[in-house]
């Protein structure tokens, strides 16, 4: 019974057949007649933010590179911007970027990148939109450190604390408990298929490092991001970078054939076409998570730089550019330049990239992406902690009881889904993650007028030459702050 509920609202939310968590690889095409809603609701939302921003992440794209100097400065309430940027990377960045991309093309073609990539686009305005409310409803802790998230812009912003505690559920289910089971479990498996390492004494170990980490609370998390994510990022994109140098004469045709197949323009071109646009935006949706409400807790535990709410949105709009432009682009030249597309079909989305990776650099590319995977999995499931974490104020659970339950629960769950069978608690976590982002961009859309009246408030003082610093009172918001907080 519990199984056929699950399966009807994730059909209708995400479409048929289809795994969507962002670090999970798509099981199979969705039927675009029973569904996804979802998908139609994250387009709308970034289409409606670029506009009622006027395209802030094109016109102010060069700023937008600019907020992160001096973006290293945290104080003794919020962490600093670059650890904000880089734990919401953590959680962003995953095996999906791996093996997602590598989907997307077994599925809609070379063609599905350009439309990721317009759509990672589009997305950096939402992610401006919700990370910008994160920032400016926090509140702060029984520790005196801030917390936020959509939870809390919901209860202050609009007044529903009944929707706010029902997004608070769904992202304990999801991001507290379940995906870190999962991404586990992909650890675990990609050890023992590659090493031979029995799943018990690999999902102890990651009990034993993550313990080491989330025992100190966000700051603990933020520290080891801003060490990790740079390390595994730009080692990802050096190996893309050799690639791309070997293969330098082939990359004109590369990209010719990207735009070709995205516009239908090849033979075969008609049925391709809605095949490369379905895929190409599905994945860049579910590898940047812009509207999914899970990047404004980190935004929220930051202390900005300058101390304007508009400055997380700048630097949270930097992530969705550089997990979907960047890191996704660097998985699709790794398997297009490898002549692999053809391939593509009838092998899972990994596979593909380490088949590919393996024909340009031998056996170690193989070893390579499996120890990526580890990596990538690892710093979602970390990540993941700090989310769950940042919802307890909402249940006044922000004490030592509450964290040590919070925490219990979370390292029991990566010991059970390192080892367990997971379809069913994928579904459920699938659906999790759905209802919250439904919530979340209900949520957002109806705070238009408060996102557009802070950032022309930011526009407004940075035009005049001035520094944008926030405080309350200086343009309309709905609800009301925390008092102290601004």
């Amino acid at each position: 019974m519990i199984d056929t509920i699950v399966a009807a609202v994730n059909n209708v939310l995400w479409g048929e057949g289809l795994a969507v968590n962002a670090d999970l690889p798509v099981l199979g095409p969705v039927d675009i007649a029973t569904g996804p809603l979802l998908i139609y609701m994250l387009v709308f939302c970034g289409i409606w933010f670029t506009v009622k921003l006027g395209g802030v992440q094109f016109k102010h794209f060069f700023y937008m590179f600019s907020v992160m100097k001096g973006s290293t400065r945290s104080t003794k309430e919020g962490i600093s911007s670059f650890q904000a940027l880089c734990t919401s990377l953590s959680a962003r960045v995953g095996t999906g970027n791996l093996a997602g991309v590598a989907v997307a093309i077994s599925l809609g073609g070379a063609g599905a990148i350009f439309w990721m990539w317009m759509i990672a686009l589009i997305g950096m305005a939402t992610g401006f939109a919700e990370s910008v409310l994160g920032q400016l409803y926090k509140v702060r802790d029984d520790n005196g450190e801030f917390r936020g998230g959509p939870a809390y812009y919901i209860k202050q912003g609009l007044g529903k604390t009944w929707l706010a505690v029902a997004f608070s559920l769904c992202l304990f289910l999801g991001y507290g408990f379940v995906f870190s089971a999962v991404q586990a479990n992909t650890i675990t498996d990609a050890l023992e298929n590659a090493y031979a390492i029995p799943t018990l004494y690999s999902g102890v170990a990651i009990i034993g490092l993550a313990a080491l980490i989330v025992v100190g609370g966000l700051r603990g998390i933020a520290r080891f991001a801003e060490l990790a994510v740079p390390f595994m990022g730009v080692g990802y994109i050096l190996v893309a970078l050799v690639v791309t140098a070997i293969n330098i004469t082939e990359v004109p045709a590369m990209l010719g054939h990207i735009i070709s197949a995205a516009f239908g323009l090849e033979e075969a071109g008609a049925g391709v076409l809605g095949a490369a646009i379905k895929n190409g935006i599905q994945r860049g949706l579910y590898s940047n998570e812009a509207g999914s409400g899970s990047v404004p807790h980190a935004a929220a535990g930051a202390a900005p730089n300058p101390n304007h709410p508009v400055s997380q949105g700048y630097v949270q709009m930097l992530g969705v550019f550089f997990d979907t432009i960047i890191l996704c682009t660097c998985t699709a030249f790794i398997i297009l330049l490898a002549g692999s597309e053809n391939a593509a079909e009838g092998m899972g989305g990994i596979g593909l990239t380490q088949d590919a990776l393996r024909i340009h650099i031998g056996a170690s590319g193989t070893d390579f992406i499996s120890a990526a995977i580890c990596l990538f999995a690892f710093t979602s499931v970390v990540a993941n902690y700090a989310y769950g974490e940042s919802n307890l104020h909402m249940f006044r659970l922000d004490n030592k009881v509450g964290r040590l339950a919070y925490t219990a629960g979370y390292l029991g769950m990566i010991l059970w889904g390192s080892m367990a069978a997971l379809p069913t608690v994928w579904a459920m976590a699938d659906m999790a993650l759905g209802l919250m982002s439904v919530i979340n961009i209900i949520a957002i859309i109806w705070m238009t007028p408060t996102i557009v009246s802070i950032s022309k408030d930011y526009f407004a003082k940075r035009q005049r030459g001035e520094r944008p610093e926030y405080k309350q009172g200086d343009c309309a918001i709905q609800g009301s702050t925390e008092d102290d907080i601004w």
